[in-house]
């Protein structure tokens, strides 16, 4: 086991003794068990309503399908790659403002923080798709769901940031402070990088949650992967086999996004808290 790596068990609990071991077996297994059965049932149900006939199927051995799913793939990637840039930028301009030593800055950043923290993002969408609009305010879709997606996104990045940056021991800022770095620079030259080095897993991680929210882009007609999913199953008639295949798609992208940030956390050296300590994932 790797130095830096603490399995989830360790950080949460005490190590179980020979009991709770075996309790937690026989868990494991009778939970396997039930899983297994509920899932054969499901099988066996779509089964006996046709939803395995090859007519819901077929149409994924066509080319022009897998290049549809990509067309909206591609769709997703760009705004989720614009949002999150902009939730990035945002993230650190409302960290800034919040550990400012302007009370009124602070106190306004904190409401801003709060505020995108607790609304939920497709509320901002149609705040943008309903309400822009009325006051001659003509956005297109791409910026329609773009911009609701990265502002809820920049108000959990700014406490990322600010976790960062109280992350670094004070007695390198004061150091800095002593030689007579001014507080910006001490904050660019030294705090900021090192902040950032330390969270950067914790930023991949966040654009799970980022490629999750572009799923709604279908309320302002944006060709994402779930919006051409859609037309999919209207054109087909397969909800269960489309839903499927794009719920695997999300799966894959989302499970690369989480490795990836894994892989940034061994390189930096930080603390992975994982299931167990044989597979840090």
């Amino acid at each position: 086991m790797s130095a830096h790596t603490v399995s989830m068990r360790d950080a949460l609990y005490e190590a179980p003794g020979p009991k709770t071991r075996r309790l937690t077996i026989v868990g494991t297994i009778l939970s396997l068990v039930l899983v297994g059965i509920g899932l054969a049932l499901v099988v066996r149900q779509f089964y006996v309503s046709g939803q395995l006939d090859a007519k819901y199927w077929v149409f994924f051995t066509q080319l022009h399908t897998w290049r549809y799913l990509f067309d909206g793939f591609l769709g997703t990637i760009r705004v989720a790659a614009m949002a999150g840039a902009i939730s990035l930028l945002l993230g650190v301009l409302l960290m800034l403002g919040r550990i400012s030593n302007v009370r009124p800055l602070s106190a306004v950043c904190r409401v801003i923080i709060d505020f995108f923290r607790g609304v939920p993002s497709l509320l901002l969408i149609y705040f943008f798709y309903l309400v822009i609009p009325q006051y001659g305010i003509r956005l297109s879709a791409f910026w329609m769901i773009t911009l609701p997606v990265a502002l809820a996104a920049s108000g959990v990045l700014a406490e990322v940031f600010r976790a960062g940056v109280n992350a670094v021991p004070k007695g390198q800022t004061e150091a800095a402070l002593s030689i007579g770095l001014t507080p910006g620079k001490t904050m660019v030259k030294i705090v900021l990088p090192q902040a950032l080095r330390i969270v950067v897993p914790s930023l991949i991680s966040q654009l799970v949650v980022v490629v999750k929210d572009t799923t709604v882009a279908y309320v302002v007609s944006y060709p994402d992967l779930m919006q051409n999913a859609r037309v999919l199953i209207t054109t087909h008639d397969a909800v269960v086999s489309v839903y499927l295949v794009v719920a695997v798609l999300y799966i894959l992208v989302n499970y690369a996004i989480n490795q990836l940030s894994i892989t940034m956390a061994r390189r930096s050296g930080n603390p992975i808290v994982s299931r167990t300590t044989e597979n840090p994932t």
